[in-house]
């Protein structure tokens, strides 16, 4: 059995080459993790889940069954709090997993995903990993910077929530922060969307990783600069 408190990480993967890639970087790179390997979900136990402090999954080797692993993997995440999720996506099932997967201690990485990348993802932790891949984004992120005008103007309202769902914030999370129902940020969240001319979750949360997405959002820190709120609260408060 393992103990909760070590260095534990499980692979859950099909590609023996994926497989074989992700040891060696442990190897070399994080030698203190003691590793298991699976090639399925079906091989792995709820307790052994709870006890891992890392766990990577493979979803581009099982394309057709992602919406059904996006969902498994979904329920999964809310029992087993302690360790972090890396996902490999594929650019094809990439809006299924942003949609149902971008949690707090979640981070989507590309199939095709560089060493320095995934080195990366396993270094960081919780607050300062990027929720999605560079390598992940570049193929779609030009997509919505080409149609979505830049004259768009959020409310302070709507960007306050956006930002907090760029930072891994789910929606009941940002209504007990906000001390709002879960319906008014769903709201603020869709009414966004629509001035974004997004017609998913899967679109929000590539505008919100793309550049246009972090300038906007000032995600380069957590709730950004203090006078910048002070400056769009005024903006909202004012009539139209």
């Amino acid at each position: 059995m393992l103990s909760p408190g070590g260095n534990h990480g499980i692979i859950i993967s099909q590609a023996p080459v994926l497989r074989a890639g992700i040891g060696s970087i442990f190897e070399r790179h994080f030698p203190e993790y003691e590793l298991t390997y699976y090639s399925t979900l079906e091989e792995v136990t709820l307790p052994q889940l709870m006890c891992a402090r890392l766990i990577i999954t493979d979803l581009a080797s099982e394309q057709h069954l992602v919406k059904q692993r996006c969902e498994q993997y979904l329920s999964l995440i809310s029992q087993c709090t302690r360790p972090r999720w890396l996902f490999f996506v594929s650019s094809v099932i990439y809006p299924d997993a942003a949609e149902l997967l971008l949690q707090s201690q979640t981070t989507l990485l590309s199939d095709v995903e560089p060493i320095t990348g995934v080195i990366n993802a396993i270094r960081g932790g919780h607050e300062n990993t990027e929720k999605v891949s560079q390598t992940l984004l570049y193929a779609t992120q030009h997509t919505y910077d080409e149609f979505l005008p830049v004259d768009k103007i959020l409310t302070f309202s709507e960007r306050k929530v956006l930002r907090l769902l760029g930072k891994g914030w789910g929606i009941n999370q940002i209504a007990m922060l906000l001390k709002k129902s879960n319906k008014t940020v769903s709201a603020q969240k869709n009414s966004a969307m629509r001035r974004l001319s997004l017609r998913s979750n899967a679109d929000l949360y590539t505008w919100i990783n793309s550049h246009q997405g972090m300038k906007e959002l000032n995600l380069g820190s957590a709730y950004g600069d203090h006078n910048e709120w002070k400056t769009l609260a005024k903006r909202d408060t004012l009539p139209s």
